[in-house]
C-alpha cells in the first residue's frame, strides 16, 4: 500500500461515486481527507464512514464549487484546521444533458460554471499553500467524452475538455515548484449518475467496451492514488484514460 501519511488531500464531491471511493482510497492510504459536498450533513455522515473504516482522520466542509464566496469560505475552515492541502482531487460536476439545439443557455452556462469554473476557484486556493511547501498533487476529473463526445451532452463535453487545457497549462506553470497536475479521463462507471440510463443505452455502451463491463469508483480511485503518490512525481500534464479500452 503506498504511504500518503502526513499528507492533506482534499476531494471535491466526495459524498457519493467516484469522488467518495477516491477519498476512501486515500484515507486507506493514511492521508487525511476533507470530504466536500453541497450538502454539509451529508458530508459529515461521509467523513465519519471513512474514519470509521480507514482510521485515518477525515474534515468534512460544505462546499458549492460554481460559487466563488462557498468556495473561499470552505477554505477559510481547511486553513483554520490544517493550514493547506497537499493533494487536491477535483472531481465534484453536474450535467444537465439534452441535444444541442434544445439546450437552453442557462443548462450550458451551469455546467460550465460547475465543472470549468469551479475547478478553476478550488484550484486556485488550494495551489497557495502548495507553492509555499515546493510540493503539491493536482488530478482533475475529465472524461472520456472530452475526446469521443457524446449526443446531448455538448455542454458537459466542452467543460470536460476545457480540464485538459487547464491541466496541461497549469502543469506548465507549477512544474518548477514541485506541484505535479494531471488528468483522469474516466469511460462508463457506475454511479448514481449513470445509474439512472435506461438498460438499453446501457447495453448499447458495454457493447462499446472491449473489456466487457462497465468500471467501478474504485477503477478510477485506484489511479488517482498512483497520481498522489511520490511514485508519480516525473510525470505532470498527462491524461490518463480509465474506459476498459472504450478510447
Amino acid at each position: 500500500m503506498l504511504n500518503l501519511s502526513g499528507k492533506v488531500a482534499l476531494v471535491t464531491g466526495s459524498t457519493r461515486g467516484i469522488g467518495r471511493a477516491t477519498a476512501e482510497r486515500l484515507a486507506q492510504a493514511g492521508a487525511t481527507v476533507i470530504i466536500t459536498g453541497r450538502s454539509e450533513d451529508r458530508a459529515v455522515e461521509v467523513a465519519k464512514e471513512i474514519k470509521e473504516k480507514t482510521g485515518s482522520e477525515t474534515f468534512a466542509v460544505s462546499m458549492d464549487i460554481g460559487v466563488k464566496e462557498s468556495v473561499e469560505e470552505a477554505f477559510k475552515r481547511i486553513s483554520e484546521r490544517f493550514g493547506s492541502v497537499d493533494i487536491l482531487v477535483n472531481n465534484a460536476g453536474m450535467t444537465r444533458d439534452t441535444l444541442f439545439l434544445r439546450m437552453k443557455l442557462e443548462d450550458w452556462e451551469e455546467v460550465i460554471r460547475v465543472n470549468l469554473t469551479g475547478t478553476f476557484l478550488v484550484t486556485q486556493q488550494a495551489i497557495k499553500g502548495m507553492i509555499k511547501k515546493r510540493w503539491g498533487r493536482v488530478i482533475n476529473m475529465s472524461s472520456v467524452v472530452a475526446f469521443m463526445g457524446n449526443v446531448g451532452q455538448a455542454n458537459y463535453s466542452s467543460a470536460k475538455a476545457g480540464l485538459i487545457g487547464f491541466t496541461k497549462t497549469l502543469a506548465k506553470e507549477l512544474a518548477s515548484r514541485n506541484i505535479t497536475v494531471n488528468a483522469i479521463a474516466p469511460g462508463f462507471i457506475e454511479t448514481d449518475m449513470t445509474d439512472v440510463l435506461p438498460d438499453d443505452i446501457k447495453e448499447s455502451y458495454l457493447k462499446q467496451i472491449p473489456a466487457g463491463r462497465f468500471g467501478k469508483p474504485e477503477d478510477v480511485a485506484n489511479v488517482v492514488l498512483f497520481l498522489a503518490s511520490d511514485l508519480s512525481s516525473y510525470i505532470t500534464g498527462e491524461v490518463i484514460h480509465v474506459n476498459g479500452g472504450l478510447f
